[in-house]
């Protein structure tokens, strides 16, 4: 069975156009006109080592957050298309990922159910990546949890500077997601039978 989602969000605010391919590493740059949102997806897929297109257009003239959240919203519906009922995957992922003097550590279940527990909120992070901070990175991931069913909990163990914080908890993320989705078993991971 072919796992792949091609799902289109278009807003008053936004605009965009997810490809996923759980199944292959060939993936194209992304291009939503915010530079580190690129930046971002494009670890997003080497790291989960799937295939990802993303093709968006928001009002960025206003600030970067409904590009981003939405995007997160995008790539959560293309997901939950692309798992079906989830049978036979793996279903828990977790990953440390440092960078410099970074560390940060996401474990996550494709449960069906959304939650995420998000600790960087609570820190002294400063700055921002060409202006994405990880209050705009706390949106996509909401987004990405609450449209893909994903109990996501991301802890920052080491870290101040925004852009290090932002791209080690989305490799994290990635790394975790790669070990999540892998078909292992014939099953349903569940005691209830579905998720």
């Amino acid at each position: 069975m072919s796992r792949t989602a091609t799902v289109t969000r278009t807003t008053s605010e936004t605009d965009i156009t997810v490809q996923l391919d759980l199944d292959t590493t060939s993936y194209e740059h992304p291009q939503t006109g915010h530079g580190f949102l690129d930046h971002m997806l494009d670890a997003l897929a080497r790291h989960a080592r799937i295939g990802l297109t993303v093709r968006a257009t928001g009002d960025l003239h206003i600030e970067p957050h409904h590009l981003i959240e939405d995007t997160g919203i995008t790539l959560g519906q293309a997901l939950t298309q692309a798992l079906g009922d989830r049978k036979g995957i793996e279903r828990y992922g977790s990953a440390f990922v440092p960078m410099d003097e970074t560390l940060a550590h996401v474990v996550l279940d494709l449960s069906g159910r959304a939650h995420l527990a998000f600790e960087p909120e609570t820190l002294n992070v400063w700055g921002d990546a060409g202006g994405m901070t990880h209050y705009h990175l706390r949106e996509f991931l909401r987004g990405l949890c609450n449209h893909a069913g994903i109990t996501l909990h991301v802890r920052l163990l080491a870290g101040r500077e925004a852009h290090h914080v932002i791209e080690a908890i989305v490799k994290a993320v990635a790394r975790a997601l790669r070990d999540a989705v892998q078909v292992t078993s014939q099953t349903m991971p569940s005691t209830k039978g579905s998720l």
